[in-house]
């Protein structure tokens, strides 16, 4: 070998820097190992001791002593499956920062495209800038975009004589800085979160990736990300001024109720169930004021608020009575003095309602008939906590006054130019305090000057955070939010606010969170499959091969040690996937060297010397070496591009493995085969019982095409059957909707389940047992598609009180929204198809005949329809999820590149073959490769496959049907390259010559 000082050299510097990036992790561990023992269990002692670490050195090296917290950031990133965390996917509102750039036309075609934009992006590949020209320009072909975009603020880019395409051109940019706005925020209160080893990535159609490693406050999460920190300042409404058009608004909606009763539809459209006023004396009489009216409410409310179950009519007829105040409990209920009349008459609270009826007012006040009664200036917005004076979760609804002809506030958060966190000086409670810049004090001061014994409401993304009464005008610049906050409320409230406004609303299309306890088991499952893979390959290479079995394992440890030290170099994310990519290079560590072994052992058959025989063996093998890894390769990286998440982790570390295993096949093991040579040591490349394995093979591969066809035929044909006819157990990636893993204190039926979630969600959820009967996995679809940042927190309610558990209970969930299940499917299919293609390009430039490129292909075809149609045919019979998700499609992909690697081997042999026969029949040659390369395929096939078992056994449920896949893939795909691929060729060959070169 060539340059042997160089690779020794080469082999040195990267051990040494493998071993220098993993050293942080062991020093991490050490430290974090302490933390416990000094917390003997509690988990804030331990929380406090590893926080006070954070700045000590605790790695003195001669260039840097590092801290904990340095050495944190450097050890290898877990990923969410292996630590716990929550991974987040939000996607900006393109359509809003569309909205504003036009300054919010009114221009019905305009809106019109805008709102079929947002509805096909979600079936559609192309950006929402382009699909909104593709619609305006479908809509109104004639009218310009100039005259809607050319507002003060585009006046420099856009003029009136600007062509559409120019000003979709700006549009285009535009939204694409807002997005870079949005990431640039996002990525800023994550920062100031203080989660450790944070991942921020932008992705295409304006959507953003966040990974939170170790994070368990799922909520605070949410609202965090997808807060806009849209603040704004407003002057208010009285509730003594707009009492009248209560009243009004009631007896409009009871003439209304009137009406419908006599065309037969009732009460129906109001109703809800009883937690509003239930109680309230039809004898009731309003005077000029209402007072009468609401004295008799206040009665009614009070009775009900203690419990009182004597009542005075039935719930129907209090919503047919009083349809608005059944429902929205007047802010006057609690009078009990004139004094306290008078204050509660300047409250900007006109009502009381509990968190699960809003919806209903909302409605109410949105009706034309209730808009023409109250006033044209008004707003209505509610609290965005309940109030402390109710236990039934009561939120008041404060009436804004807008005095703006474009309703915007009189001042907003442009204005506040620092915050923080704070105490209160009465309460010492905590609050938010804010200084405001120059331009912001003095509308401050206007604004609290024109508004002294009168409130102001203290808003934040639609939600009222504080309304507090002016008592002077305010100057200066200082205010302060006050509210029932916690610490951590009030310091992530500071943090939106400080990081700034979202150019539009951030929502999340898909969250995936797994728990602490999760995570453990994971990296303990995953560990064990890597060692019990590990010791597997290793003994079978030393059965096999002897002594040179042992420099191919040590080739093997060098290999992994060499993956994770890259990893941990690139601040690469190891997941369990990753685990089982990690393991699958070993295998492919393992075929490198059967086939230089194989070539060795075949040319001291034919009596080389043994020196000549490695030599010759290595330099014969190396062109199906690097044809096979090549392939395998092309399929990491297309694995990389198309994946996310997880299955980027295992195309990452099967490619750094790919290449590193390369390295120690082919330079590592002949370093050391020529160092034992030199001492003159023996090498041994079979054991006593090997040694004649696969020898004097003569099976027609040829002749049987035909059955093999006709077997395979049968398979896809069933298997096609059962997709049209069953389908699929589509995940959530493919079909969109929430997954749970819910933990059971006792053993559960999966019908009891499903039953008792069908009465809470209103539709059936999909109910399946995991591990064991107290485990199951509970998918559903209920508010997939609604844009309330709330949706999420509100569908675990719904879980956590019909199934009657505890939030902890919930180890795991995954969300995909529609339009990112949409986004996999297009995707997944793009990835296997583009994959076949690069294939087919490659094999067609190594072997220069289209034959072997058409036998490659079918062969990769049939894999797929034969993996597709066992998870079709077996979904529902086998004990574990046969899911179809994205960790199938890696499955998929890998078998690809697994069947590809076997099939460029055969297929290498038989070109060698043809070549060095060239007077021979072309059937008996390519038999005679196929017998010659049998042992190859044979021992890579049953290395591959004892690894995967040993995957599937004992790598948990959460890559189970991952593992299987590739099990049945490891099977079909050696079949497939000697009894399909080289038929095919065959087949299509015609005359000898035009596969002999």
């Amino acid at each position: 070998m060539q340059n042997k000082g160089a690779v020794r050299l080469f082999t040195i510097l990267l051990a040494l820097v493998c071993l220098y990036q993993l050293s942080f992790t062991l020093i991490t561990k050490n430290v974090e190992s302490n933390a416990k023992d000094f917390a003997k269990g509690d988990s804030l002692k331990e929380f406090r001791y590893l926080d006070s670490m954070k700045n000590e050195s605790v790695y003195p090296l001669l260039v840097k002593n590092y801290t904990y917290q340095e050495c944190k950031e450097r050890e290898i990133n877990l990923g969410l499956d292996l630590k716990g965390g929550m991974n987040v996917t939000l996607e900006i509102a393109q359509a809003d920062i569309v909205k504003a750039l036009s300054n919010y036309s009114t221009d019905a075609n305009f809106n019109k495209a805008l709102e079929s934009a947002t509805l096909k992006e979600r079936n559609s590949q192309l950006n929402f800038v382009t699909l909104f020209g593709n619609e305006y320009k479908a809509i109104a072909p004639n009218d310009r975009l100039a005259a809607i975009f050319s507002t003060v603020e585009l006046q420099s880019k856009i003029t009136y004589k600007s062509t559409n395409d120019e000003v979709l051109k700006v549009v285009s940019d535009e939204v694409n800085g807002a997005v870079d706005q949005s990431y640039n925020i996002i990525k800023t209160r994550i920062d100031k979160f203080g989660v450790t080893q944070p991942n921020v990535q932008k992705l295409q159609n304006g959507r953003i990736l966040v990974e939170l490693p170790g994070v368990k406050e799922k909520e605070r999460v949410r609202k965090l990300l997808q807060g806009t920190a849209r603040l704004e300042f407003w002057p208010t409404y009285s509730f003594g001024d707009v009492v009248k058009n209560l009243i009004e608004v009631n007896k409009t909606l009871k003439a209304i109720n009137d009406r419908d009763s006599l065309l037969g539809k009732g009460v129906d459209s109001l109703k809800l169930d009883s937690t509003g006023v239930a109680s309230v004396d039809t004898a009731a009489k309003t005077d000029s004021t209402g007072n009468a009216l609401l004295s008799k409410i206040d009665k009614a409310a009070k009775d009900t608020t203690k419990g009182d179950s004597t009542k005075t009519m039935s719930m129907e007829e209090s919503i047919k009575e009083y349809p608005l105040f059944t429902f929205l409990l007047p802010a006057d209920f609690q009078v009990k003095t004139a004094d306290d009349q008078k204050f509660v008459y300047g409250t900007p609270i006109l009502g009381y309602c509990a968190t699960k009826d809003t919806a209903k007012v909302n409605e109410i006040f949105r009706m034309p008939e209730v808009k023409s009664v109250m006033p044209s200036d008004i707003k209505l917005l509610w609290t965005v906590k309940p109030s402390p004076m109710f236990k039934d979760n009561r939120l008041e609804l404060i009436a804004i006054k807008v005095e703006s002809r474009d309703g915007r506030p009189p001042l907003d958060g442009a204005a506040v130019s620092d915050a923080y966190q704070d105490m209160g000086q009465f309460n010492n409670s905590p609050e938010i305090s804010m200084r405001m810049n120059e331009e912001g004090a003095a509308k401050w001061a206007r604004l609290t000057a024109a508004n002294i014994k009168k409130s102001v409401a203290i808003v934040l993304d639609d939600y009222v955070y504080s309304f507090p009464t002016v008592q002077n005008e305010i100057t200066g610049g200082n205010s302060s939010i006050t509210g029932s906050f916690t610490i951590n409320e009030a310091k992530d409230l500071a943090n939106i606010l400080k990081a700034g406004k979202l150019p539009a609303p951030a929502r999340i299309v898909e969250e995936s969170v797994v728990g602490p306890t999760l995570g453990e088991a994971a990296v303990q499952s995953g560990l064990l499959s890597f060692i019990i893979a590990l010791i597997l390959v290793l003994v079978f290479m030393v059965f096999y091969y002897s002594n040179a079995g042992w420099v191919a394992d040590l080739a093997m440890i060098a290999n992994v040690f060499f993956v994770f030290g890259v990893l941990a170099s690139l601040g690469a994310v190891l997941t369990l996937p990753g685990i089982a990519g990690i393991v699958l290079t070993i295998a492919l560590s393992v075929d490198a060297n059967v086939l230089i072994y194989e070539r060795i052992r075949e040319e001291l058959a034919l009596g080389k010397g043994l020196r000549l025989a490695i030599s010759d063996g290595y330099k014969h093998a190396y062109s199906s070496i690097i044809d096979s890894n090549v392939t395998t390769f092309l399929i990491g990286i297309i694995l990389y591009i198309f994946g996310t998440g997880p299955i980027q982790g295992f195309a990452t570390t099967l490619c750094i493995g790919i290449l590193t295993s390369l390295f120690c096949a082919i330079f590592i093991t002949r370093m050391i085969f020529e160092w034992r040579l030199a001492k003159n040591k023996s090498i041994k490349f079979a054991t006593k019982m090997t040694e004649g394995a696969f020898k004097h093979i003569n099976i027609d591969w040829v002749k049987n095409r035909k059955l093999y066809y006709i077997f395979s035929s049968l398979v896809v044909i069933a298997g096609i059957v059962s997709i049209f006819a069953r389908g699929f157990d589509l995940g959530v990636d493919f079909a969109g909707g929430r997954t749970y893993k819910v933990e059971f204190n006792k053993t559960v039926k999966v019908e009891d389940v499903r039953a008792t979630l069908t009465s809470v969600l209103g539709s059936a959820p999909e109910v399946k047992s995991l591990e064991n009967d107290h485990t199951l996995k509970i998918t559903t679809k209920y508010l997939i598609d609604s844009k309330d940042i709330d949706a999420d927190n509100q569908v675990e309610a719904k879980l956590m009180s019909g199934l009657n558990i505890k939030r902890d209970q919930i180890v795991s969930s995954q969300k995909v929204g529609p339009t990112v299940a949409d986004d996999i499917k297009n995707s997944a299919w793009q990835a296997i198809l583009f994959s076949i293609f690069v294939i087919f390009l490659y094999i067609l430039a190594r072997f220069r005949r289209w034959t072997f490129s058409m036998g490659a292909v079918v062969a990769l075809f049939h894999d797929v329809l034969v993996l597709m149609a066992a998870f079709s045919l077996l979904w529902g019979i086998m004990p574990f999820s046969l899911e179809i998700d994205q960790a199938f499609v890696a499955a998929v992909l890998t078998v690809m590149a697994y069947s590809v690697t076997d099939t460029v081997v055969v297929f290498d042999r038989i070109r060698e073959y043809l070549n060095t026969h060239k007077k021979g029949d072309m059937k008996s040659v390519i038999n005679e490769a196929l017998n010659a390369t049998l042992s190859r395929t044979i021992n890579t096939s049953l290395t591959i496959f004892f690894v995967l078992f040993a995957i599937f056994v004992f790598g948990g449920e959460t890559i189970k049907g991952f593992s299987f896949a590739l099990l049945i893939g490891i099977v079909v795909g050696t079949y497939s390259s000697i009894c399909i691929a080289t038929p095919i060729v065959y087949d299509f060959a015609g005359k000898d010559k035009e596969l002999r070169q």
